[in-house]
């Protein structure tokens, strides 16, 4: 194991930039996030990009905005711009549950502290920096400000908001996977140019006076304006689906919406990071550490991901409710194998490493390597999701390269068992392609998997039982869940292990009744599961399921959709998830009975009357899971 010296981390405080013989340094970044040293934490990840370009970067994490803002300015005016991310989840998912209740913990936090951050850090931090430096220019980035790129539905607060570059009064906002934004944003910042006249970098969002603003046409999409879209949920229901569109295209639009007496400019992503390019990411000198400011403290988040390793990036399931393609793009961009051998190797040699590694995936656990067997064909698609309504014709889904990869990882000597910690979609595994080998590759992957690379658990994402809330969700068909459960099973079996399915399901999502619910209660009855991993939908900006959620409207075909709403709507929906435990059985039995199901009440409890409970304890006000069940990531 390598010995680190203070100087290896970027450095956070005065003193470390004189360890480093700097007296000013290029670019301040601000983060809502602790300082952990590795490639899955965005602050870390721009920091040593901008590094590698020959810049000096300083990293000020989870500055104090409630007192004399002396964070803000310890490390003085840099030279060049500052830059900030609320982190790496969004402040409000971060802070409160489903039902804006505060949670009392902070998994990117030393020791898990809850409020070392504000409610929309981007928002607050930006507006400090301005006020303090109104010369210096600040961009911001990260999932808060990407998700909130555009006019959005805001689930805390309630209401229709502008796009956050707006509100915060940033100078730029840089939205999606920024390595290549910010340096072409340093770059030219650094040979003069103002941050005012850098109004064409791909994937960044700026604000334009209305006359910039052009006619509709090949290579521009002029959105409703944010009026307008407070004036109708149809309207905001159409902007969404324009905005998704171009958001998943390889050759997108500039996006322009008016906002007041402003215009905001979307410009179009980048193409898809070439495998050299996000090699490039990974490797660089990465202590893959939390600095030793927090020594004897525990951040949660990293104590996940310590002995991981990602593959790839980009998912293209296009769930509904999910943010990963909308900030990461549906188009998958994959490491070389000798990058992620060579992680592989530097998480062996850390001094806690016992030989497990803790998972070998990505946003989605098999996804690595897949892309568009004709690749103009893809150029020209405006779908949301290759795997929805059905597995796209030219989607490659071979999973020997991740087989070949599993096998090279499992050859070294320090690795006892390399693990799947992430999601398997089991539609991919099951995909019969048209090349019988590719077809084959998904039987052999999931005998590979099942047989040598769970750790007890096997995590899948059925979510719904119900085909017409799946149809909604953009999720295959239960029947697929059956027969992977069949599979899984059969393999088990064959192996001699014992290992669980564990399967993870929403309530409350758009499209979904109580009724609905009560069937997924019976379904997954007769699979023997006593569910675990369940969530209330919450609604997040820029996903179809929160468009449907705050519209009532599906912005695909314009019909009307269900969503429930209120606390006792998603209640009287979440019970169903633990139909099994007493206190819910009575609550269960009235709504069912209201709903005339008495079908629905003899298959969960037969046909044995029901027996209140004998003691006098207060009845909880809904069947809610134990408390050490954690809410699920998006």
């Amino acid at each position: 194991m390598q010995e680190y010296q203070l100087q290896d981390w970027l450095p956070t405080s005065r003193k470390e930039m004189e360890l480093r013989g700097w007296d000013e340094v290029d670019v301040v970044f601000f983060s809502g996030d602790a300082y952990v040293d590795h490639p899955s934490f965005g602050a870390a990840v721009i920091g040593r990009v901008l590094e590698a370009e020959g810049y000096k970067v300083a990293i000020v994490p989870q500055p104090n905005w409630r007192d004399d803002l002396r964070d803000f300015r310890k490390l003085g005016r840099p030279r060049l711009f500052f830059a900030l991310s609320a982190g790496a989840m969004d402040s409000m998912v971060n802070h409160y549950t489903a039902n804006k209740r505060l949670r009392s913990d902070d998994a990117y936090t030393p020791d898990g502290r809850h409020g070392m951050r504000p409610d929309y850090p981007t928002i607050v931090y930006s507006r400090i920096l301005k006020e303090l430096f109104p010369d210096v220019p600040v961009v911001v980035g990260g999932i808060e400000a990407s998700l909130r790129r555009v006019t959005h539905y805001d689930y805390w607060q309630d209401k229709l908001r502008p796009s956050i570059i707006t509100e915060c009064g940033a100078d730029m906002m840089v939205y999606g996977m920024g390595e290549r934004s910010i340096r072409e944003i340093a770059r030219r910042l650094d040979t003069g140019e103002t941050i005012q006249t850098m109004h064409d970098i791909p994937q960044t969002v700026v604000v334009e006076p209305l006359s910039a603003m052009p006619e509709e046409g090949e290579e521009h999409a002029i959105l409703a304006s944010h009026e307008d879209c407070l004036r109708s949920k149809r309207t905001q229901a159409a902007n969404f689906k324009v905005v998704e569109e171009e958001s998943n295209a390889f050759r997108a639009r500039h996006l322009w919406q008016r906002c007041g007496d402003i215009a905001v400019h979307i410009n179009p992503p980048y193409p898809p990071m070439t495998t050299e390019e996000v090699d490039a990411t990974f490797d660089l000198p990465y202590t893959r550490l939390p600095h030793p400011r927090y020594k004897g403290k525990t951040i949660p988040a990293y104590e996940m991901i310590r002995h991981s390793v990602c593959l790839h990036r980009g998912c293209f399931g296009g769930c509904a409710f999910c943010t990963i393609s909308a900030h990461q793009g549906k188009f998958i961009s994959s490491r070389s194998e000798q990058s992620i051998m060579r992680e592989v190797k530097a998480v062996t040699s850390m001094p806690d490493f016992k030989g497990y590694i803790s998972d070998l995936g990505g946003p989605s656990a098999n996804m690595y390597g897949m892309h568009g067997e004709k690749s103009e064909a893809c150029h020209r698609c405006r779908r949301p999701s290759c795997l929805f309504p059905a597995v796209c014709p030219n989607l490659n889904t071979d999973h020997r390269p991740l087989l070949h990869l599993f096998e090279q990882v499992d050859a070294l000597p320090a690795i006892k068992k390399s693990h799947v910690g992430s999601g398997v979609r089991y539609d991919l595994v099951l995909h019969r392609h048209r090349n019988p080998d590719i077809a084959d590759s998904g039987r052999l992957y999931a005998e590979e998997l099942i047989a040598h690379h769970v750790s007890g658990r096997l995590k899948v994402a059925p979510e719904h039982t119900s085909d017409v809330v799946l149809q909604k969700m953009r999720k295959p068909s239960f029947r697929l869940f059956h027969d992977f459960k069949s599979l899984f099973d059969k393999i088990n079996k064959r192996e001699g292990l014992r290992q669980q399915l564990i399967p993870y399901f929403i309530s409350s999502h758009p499209g979904c009744t109580e009724e609905a619910m009560a069937e997924l209660a019976v379904t997954t009855k007769y699979l023997n599961f006593h569910l675990e991993q369940v969530q209330d939908f919450t609604p997040t900006p820029m996903t179809l399921a929160t468009e449907m959620y705050y519209t009532g409207i599906d912005p695909y075909t314009g019909e009307k959709v269900f969503t429930a709403r209120t606390q006792e709507q998603k209640l009287g929906q979440r019970k169903y998830f633990f139909w099994y435990q007493r206190e819910s059985e009575e609550d269960i039995r009235n709504s069912l009975t209201r709903m005339h199901r008495a079908d629905l009440i003899r298959q969960l409890y037969g046909d044995r009357p029901f027996t209140p409970m004998r003691n006098n304890a207060p009845r909880r006000e809904s069947a809610l899971p134990p408390r050490n069940n954690k809410k699920r990531k998006k």
